[in-house]
């Protein structure tokens, strides 16, 4: 008898991976049409599921008769990385081509819990072609998964949506500079204090269930890693000023009334280089880069309105 929990095996055959996408896509796609999540949400789960219910639950507020600028996503060219482990979660990475989002990649990793459950996409991002990695495969192509508290890298997957929100509050060196590193900190430097308006931002890691990180091991002995955060962001308005209005998707997730204050949360996930341990191995911006510290790329990042208060 196999015992699945403790035997090493692929996550699942190629031939299903296939057909786990087709039906996410399927799912997906019937769920934006109508604005209407409950027809994706057996197929989705974490990041992916928190901003895509929202994102839903906003459309149909403001559109009751469904998403009249429906296109259907059409994913193609797909290629499937499948991790030989053992235990539950079981999980793969699909990674194709969309005919939406301009030339990035739509990367996907679908997780499951058990044999009689529904494959289900926990992450969703967005990469560059050029900066997606080869991953380290045995001789029959199986990729290998990385544990949460690996410490051959420069940073344990387990603490990256930590040293990430440290990152944004604080800056500092263990992430590349980047669009979602770097500049976002500039941006939002730039945009904490305008004229009769205040805005404070707050991280929060997110690690926990179905928002645990998940990596796969490169070829250069690093890994791809995939991780979640949280953000909030509180816009005060001045005395005898107000907060610019939202526009109404926000307005359909907020509680109470916009007065002095709005406080916006956003779940975000991330996916991100993270160098083998001391190899100097990190990646700038642009393919080829080296930092030669050893720095961790954020690769990629969607993220998503959940919900907003006004006071």
């Amino acid at each position: 008898m196999v015992h699945g929990e403790r035997e090493v095996l692929p996550a699942t055959t190629r031939a299903e991976a296939a057909k786990v996408l087709q039906e996410f896509t399927s799912a997906y796609n019937a769920a934006d049409k109508a604005y209407d999540a409950s027809l994706d949400a057996e197929h989705t789960t974490g990041a992916l599921a928190a901003i895509d219910s929202a994102r839903l639950k906003a459309g149909r507020a403001n559109n009751p008769d469904g998403n009249a600028s429906h296109t259907p996503l059409e994913l193609t060219d797909a290629e499937f990385t499948i991790p030989k482990k053992a235990g539950w979660p079981r999980w793969f990475v699909a990674d194709a081509e969309g005919n939406k989002g301009g030339d990035a990649r739509w990367v996907l990793v679908f997780t499951r819990d058990g044999l009689e459950e529904t494959w289900q996409a926990a992450y969703l991002t967005l990469v560059a072609p050029d900066r997606m990695p080869e991953f380290k495969t045995d001789p029959d192509g199986w990729a290998e998964a990385v544990p949460a508290n690996s410490t051959d890298l420069a940073v344990a997957p387990a603490d990256l949506s930590k040293d990430y929100t440290t990152y944004l509050k604080d800056g500092g060196k263990t992430f590349a500079d980047g669009a979602h590193t770097s500049s976002w900190r500039e941006l939002r430097e730039k945009r904490s204090t305008r004229p009769g308006l205040v805005t404070q931002y707050i991280d929060e890691p997110l690690t926990n269930g179905d928002y645990a990180p998940l990596a796969l091991r490169t070829k250069d002995g690093g890994a791809l890693v995939f991780f979640t955060t949280r953000h909030f962001e509180k816009q005060t308005a001045a005395q005898g000023a107000s907060v610019p209005t939202p526009n109404k998707d926000v307005l359909a997730l907020t509680d109470g009334e916009i007065k002095q204050s709005l406080t916006m949360e956003f779940v975000s996930n991330e996916v991100a280089l993270d160098p083998a341990d001391g190899s100097g191995g990190g990646s700038g911006d642009s393919p080829g880069d080296s930092s030669g510290d050893g720095q961790v790329s954020v690769l990629g990042r969607v993220q998503g309105l959940t919900s907003a208060k006004g006071e």
